[in-house]
């Protein structure tokens, strides 16, 4: 089988290159849509084709409450089962194991969760984690990780970087499918040498692609920065580095700069739900009164359905008369924003001009306040960890 990376650029330190999956070449850098459930809300596939999506993102432990793997694995796996029939990857539910502290138990051997549908009790570990995700077929599969709040004590992030690291050697032992590729995932907080020990204990087990997790949980900005610099610094330069739950413009721009292909984050799709809309300058609240008798699209440049066809005053109504159509039109809207910046960047990485493309973006595109973001952030998190029905929206 074909190798899974290929590195085709370098420039000041941003890469271009083409991950080969059995469904398809995904270009990168890249940004997945998250569909948690085997749907990225408010689009179908035929959008997320239109809007240039090559790549997304199921998450093991909701598809396997929900339908179940032999549901998936009977449609000829989820990329058939969800009518995209494209590459897509899954993440292993460690990430459930950090987000629904109330529903489950870490232990020695995996991590064992309350279903938040019927109260039922699952046990994920490496093998049935690995299990899972090939029964649902996904391109790309992670290990089951331990990703530590942020915030938290040393001791406990070298207790979550050592069980990581020892489920990491279990998974790959469990893994059989050669059409999947298995990566590794790096943890480690905020503590650069503790990131530096995972980054090394992680990439001596050979996987074929490293994610960076653990992060955009709580630190700042510039933490996050410095932790994804010091994992990049110290993983192959021939296999592709995925940065797990990052979203935002900025974000994606400075770690494409740090050496990241690949990201995944609900950000665009959520804030998309509340009218928050991506524009060059930064982000719009489409539902407040500057919009009522706007005739013009929500961004003149943008290419996408919804600026194509629609005018602001009109998707403004529709989200104050709470027409389902507001979310579908928005949430077209932001993820074509971002993928497109994607393609910008990449394009700017394979002309050199990389680094002219990230001051340019700098100059006009101003990020919330990031006191305001991380007390939103947070605000956000605990809302989730309380809803019964806990799905990252």
């Amino acid at each position: 089988m074909m190798g899974l990376f290929e590195l085709n650029k370098v420039d000041s330190g941003a890469r271009s290159g083409t991950l080969h999956t059995a469904h398809g070449d995904v270009p990168t850098p890249a940004f997945m849509p998250v569909a948690t459930q085997g749907s990225v809300k408010a689009v179908d596939p035929a959008d997320l084709r239109e809007m240039g999506a090559t790549l997304l993102l199921g998450n093991t432990y909701h598809l396997y409450l929900r339908p179940g793997v032999e549901t998936i694995q009977h449609a000829g796996g989820l990329a058939s089962f969800m009518g995209w029939n494209g590459p897509t990857l899954t993440d292993s539910g460690g990430f459930q194991g950090y987000s629904l502290e109330h529903l489950r138990q870490i232990t020695h051997d995996g991590i064992i969760f309350k279903s938040h549908i019927d109260g039922t009790t699952h046990n994920f570990s490496p093998a049935t984690v690995m299990s899972h995700q090939e029964g649902i077929g996904a391109d790309i599969i992670m290990p089951i990780d331990v990703c530590a709040p942020g915030g938290s004590d040393r001791n406990s992030v070298i207790e979550a970087v050592e069980t990581t690291t020892r489920w990491a050697e279990l998974c790959q032992k469990s893994h059989t499918r050669s059409d999947q590729h298995l990566f590794g995932i790096v943890q480690g907080g905020v503590f650069p040498d503790l990131r530096s020990n995972s980054a090394t204990q992680i990439t001596s087990l050979e996987f074929p692609g490293y994610a960076i997790g653990g992060l955009s949980v709580g630190e700042s900005k510039a933490e996050m920065y410095d932790a994804c610099d010091v994992a990049t610094s110290l993983l192959p330069i021939d296999r592709p580095r995925y940065l797990m739950g990052v979203g935002s413009p900025e974000d994606l721009v400075e770690c494409v700069a740090r050496g990241v292909d690949m990201f995944d984050c609900v950000l665009p799709t959520r804030i998309a739900r509340n009218g928050a809309l991506f524009v060059t300058e930064g982000r719009i609240n489409i539902d407040t009164a500057r919009f009522k008798t706007e005739d013009r699209p929500i961004e003149e440049k943008c290419d996408c359905y919804t600026c194509n066809t629609f005018s602001s005053a009109y998707v403004s109504h529709l989200f104050k008369a709470k027409e389902l159509l507001a979310y579908r039109l928005a949430t077209i809207h932001n993820l074509r924003f971002i993928l497109r910046l994607m393609e910008e960047l990449r394009k700017s990485i394979e002309v050199g001009e990389f680094e002219s493309y990230r001051k340019e973006f700098h100059s006009h595109f101003v990020p919330p306040d990031e006191r305001t973001r991380r007390a939103q952030k947070q605000r956000w998190l605990e809302a989730q960890r309380r809803r019964p029905d806990h799905i990252p929206l």
